[in-house]
């Protein structure tokens, strides 16, 4: 095994360095007494690898002990650029595959600090396309609308107070770490939701567009949507969707034409296909 500094061999999973990964709830992990001084874990070296280029720091590194010779390697070294004596602890494989998820994690887990929180006001500004997650609470869809978000060129997400955090360990895995490229923050933690986070969406000059199955709804593709010049499509939770007061304050309400009898998409295949149809013009010359 290569020699690294600060190099922690753990020999039983009650060693205090492994508290982040094994004994603190996500609610711990968020606030840690302070907002401010929150930490997420990220997983696999690729992952690691572009949150730290998006600018998070980290607080540790757990590795499978016979993966430090590898990719491992590179991980570390980037992530001692960043913290000069962050410590590195690892160990065998059976001890480490005891840990809950631990075998989708390509050998490296990290804990990080959580980046500063981001307005709605600054997402928003200069944005003409967003998305807007309502009580969208499974952490794979969250993940998945991320996704797509990023690589279609969504300005920015919005979330209300009730969706599954971004940056919970799944949610970013499933994202393959977009998370941390696509600009994301809450709406109507102060003002509430709906009715102050859609006052606020009129405010900043969106338009907005409601995704739901509701009679009176428009095909997406309706040229009136697409030529919006700032629009915010309203996605909502699988099941139960929009809730009906959200509908009814939104400009639009559009649907996905279906074939074969079935009446919907999984939200987060939805949200790829909103994206796509109603990016802006220019986009799709």
């Amino acid at each position: 095994m290569e020699h690294i500094d600060g190099l922690i061999e753990v020999f039983d999973l009650s060693h205090p360095g492994l508290d982040a990964y094994l004994r603190l709830t996500g609610a711990q992990m968020r606030s840690k007494i302070e907002p401010e001084k929150g930490i997420f874990i990220a997983e696999s070296p690729t992952v690691i690898e572009v949150a730290l280029k998006s600018g998070c720091e980290p607080v540790s590194l757990l590795c499978d002990k016979r993966l430090i010779n590898t990719r491992a390697a590179q991980t570390i070294a980037l992530c001692r650029e960043k913290v000069k004596d962050l410590p590195v602890y690892c160990g065998e494989r059976e001890l480490l595959a005891s840990m809950t998820g631990f075998a989708l994690t390509r050998g490296m887990l990290a804990a990080m600090k959580r980046p500063p929180r981001r307005s709605a006001e600054e997402l928003c500004r200069g944005a003409r396309r967003i998305a807007v997650l309502e009580n969208v609470v499974d952490s794979t869809n969250i993940g998945a609308i991320l996704r797509s978000a990023a690589g279609i060129g969504i300005d920015a997400v919005l979330l209300t107070p009730t969706c599954c955090d971004p940056l919970c360990r799944r949610a970013i895995r499933v994202s393959m770490g977009t998370v941390f490229q696509v600009p994301w923050g809450y709406i109507g933690k102060e003002d509430g939701w709906p009715e102050g986070g859609m006052a606020r969406l009129k405010q900043y000059g969106f338009r907005t567009v409601a995704m739901a199955l509701s009679e009176g709804a428009i095909p997406i593709d309706d040229e009136r949507i697409k030529q919006e010049e700032k629009l915010a499509i309203l996605l909502g939770a699988e099941g139960d969707g929009l809730a009906k007061e959200t509908i009814a304050s939104c400009d639009y309400t559009a649907i996905i034409p279906m074939l074969h009898g079935v009446d919907s998409l999984n939200v987060a295949a939805a949200s790829a296909v909103a994206f796509w149809e109603l990016r802006p013009k220019e986009s799709k010359e």
